[in-house]
């Protein structure tokens, strides 16, 4: 199961990323960062942000990845839950990678995005 949003704020990507991890942390004990990749080239910045998270009432865990491009200005943040299904045919996942991907995106609007 997969679910994606894209949203569209103000802001360097450098700054937004920073704030979103810091609060995506703090949500939850059992969120982590697994890796950061920044890349630039030229004005533009891409960050890569993937998280994970155990989710109980499933008992699996669930990938957040989160792209941010832009510059100091116009960001866009491109936003995939994934994982968090069970069994190999089935995949039920309780709405774990949803759960998850609305964090962010709930964050995001805090910090001045709009859903595209």
């Amino acid at each position: 199961m997969a679910a994606s949003l894209i949203g569209r704020g103000r802001g360097s990507p450098e700054k937004i990323a920073g704030l979103l991890t810091d609060m995506l942390l703090m949500s939850a004990v059992s969120c982590e960062l697994v890796d950061r990749i920044d890349r630039k080239i030229g004005d533009e910045s891409a960050i890569l942000l993937v998280f994970e998270k155990y989710y109980m009432r499933s008992q699996n865990r669930a990938s957040l990845s989160i792209m941010l491009t832009g510059s100091d200005g116009e960001v866009f943040a491109d936003i995939v839950g994934a994982g968090g299904g069970t069994g190999v045919f089935l995949r039920f996942s309780w709405g774990a990678e949803e759960s998850f991907e609305e964090s962010a995106c709930a964050i995001l609007e805090s910090l001045g995005f709009e859903r595209l």
